[in-house]
């Protein structure tokens, strides 16, 4: 569903873009004190939003990871034959917020048992994956899915690919902030919404002040 509202809004308010825009892999620019996390749970727009109003995360960016083809457009991603999935690339410190909170936020704002689904968007782009960059991160994934499936927050199990660190491809610009430069937007306001307003609810203490 997503997929076909996106479409329509592209070619009527983006008719300037060019929709075979394709952004190339960069790597992020961070810090010694900075750490990078990625994230894939349905649409990247509520995702990005969500992770940008925690304390601690300097930098969110919504792309595709997970997938064998370079460079991919977001019409390639939408042929489910790319392998990638939406997904977030988050920046952030880790004295502030630690990659085990980023987890939990996750497995709170998304639906982890979903298969190759996330609520009314289908389709192996919007997959659940956690990746890791090192054996502890994995650690920590591991742990966070068995939390997860203890709390019974979604009924089911845990069906998230925990994956390691793969190339991440920043979106077209079009996408970048989404829900945050059209809030009135219908997908943002039906699907993203509810999301960002559960995890304020769920996260009250990892909110910058603005979104207290």
């Amino acid at each position: 569903m997503k997929n076909l509202i996106t479409l329509l809004f592209v070619t009527v308010f983006f008719s300037c873009t060019n929709a075979e825009e394709k952004v190339k892999a960069e790597v992020p620019k961070v810090s010694k004190t900075q750490r990078v996390a990625v994230f894939a749970g349905g649409c990247f727009w509520g995702l990005q939003e969500g992770f940008s109003e925690l304390k601690g995360v300097i930098k969110t960016t919504s792309g595709y990871a997970g997938g064998t083809t370079k460079n991919p457009s977001y019409e390639d991603v939408n042929t489910e034959t790319t392998g990638h999935a939406e997904a977030v690339q988050i920046i952030y410190d880790p004295s502030i917020i630690s990659f085990a909170q980023l987890l939990d936020v996750f497995f709170v704002v998304h639906d982890g048992t979903q298969l190759n689904r996330q609520g009314p968007d289908v389709g192996t782009s919007y997959r659940s994956i956690a990746f890791y960059s090192n054996a502890e991160e994995k650690k920590q994934i591991e742990a966070a899915i068995i939390k997860s499936n203890r709390s019974q927050l979604h009924p089911g199990q845990i069906v998230t690919e925990v994956t390691p660190m793969a190339t991440f491809y920043p979106a077209e610009k079009y996408h970048q902030n989404f829900v945050k430069l059209n809030p009135n937007q219908g997908y943002v306001v039906n699907v993203c919404g509810p999301k960002i307003q559960k995890l304020r609810k769920a996260f009250p203490n990892l909110l910058k002040d603005e979104f207290k």
